[in-house]
């Protein structure tokens, strides 16, 4: 058995070892992420004040730690896509441009920029042969911070069907898209802010337990095992809560307008 496996590794590349790292841990790290950290400081502030309570609320935060988490990955996705739609547009104008046929202009823009993303076979072959690329145009602008590829369909179809320039329309489609995402990234820059200075008011508290342990004021006890400790801590959680979703929903409406 063990030369059967050291045959199928030399020659087919097969290690299970290899494989079940590959396989496994980008699972477990997209599962797990960051909001797991939770979790740990929970526990180390139920070790370090004898009581299970701050392990029960790192529990019930977890679900919202990893929303927020996600949501930020989303919106990271997002912005790379959006990002990669501009590269896109530029080079398939670009090529346009120096006289390339548009199939092959797009077939070479998708390559180098990753602007197709997911949808990039079926929009190529419908390029390639004959198909109706500004339905898959439009069916690849479904995908995450992909919406500029509607005005590439837009354009790709005012091309076939009236005779317009196409690379004069996908340069302006590209000189649009970019000034979209300059107002974004100027709104963004205005709203950090904003939203530092209410992440920062939410660490308040935490300093302050750490600064009455320094002093040997015990806040840890008297939070956690006497009767006004606990309902000032339920009211203090509830309202910092409460806050921190108030001020991050405001910040987050005011970018997606």
């Amino acid at each position: 058995m063990r030369r059967l496996r050291r045959l199928c590794g030399a020659r087919t590349g097969f290690a299970p070892g290899r494989l079940l790292r590959e396989r496994l841990t980008p699972r477990l790290r997209d599962r797990a992420g960051g909001a797991w950290w939770c979790l740990v400081a929970a526990a180390a502030l139920a070790l370090l004040g004898r009581s299970l309570l701050p392990l029960l609320l790192g529990g019930l935060c977890l679900p919202a730690v990893r929303h927020g988490l996600r949501a930020s990955a989303a919106r990271a996705r997002r912005e790379r896509g959006a990002e990669a739609v501009v590269a896109l547009c530029g080079v398939f104008a670009g090529e346009v441009r120096a006289g390339r046929q548009p199939p092959g202009a797009l077939l070479l823009a998708a390559r180098e920029t990753g602007g197709l993303g997911a949808a990039r076979a079926p929009v190529i072959a419908a390029a390639r042969f004959g198909g109706d690329v500004p339905g898959a145009l439009r069916t690849a602008a479904r995908q995450e911070g992909a919406e500029g590829l509607l005005g590439l369909a837009a354009c790709w179809r005012v091309a076939v069907d009236r005779g317009a320039g196409l690379a004069a329309g996908v340069q302006r489609l590209e000189r649009a898209l970019r000034e979209e995402r300059a107002q974004r990234a100027e709104l963004r820059a205005q709203l950090a802010g904003a939203r530092s200075t209410a992440v920062l008011l939410a660490g308040l508290p935490v300093m302050g337990l750490l600064l009455g342990s320094a002093l040997g004021a015990r806040p840890l006890d008297v939070l956690l095992h006497r009767p006004a400790g606990l309902a000032c801590l339920a009211v203090g959680v509830s309202l910092e809560g409460a806050g921190l979703w108030w001020a991050l929903r405001i910040v987050r409406g005011a970018e997606e307008r």
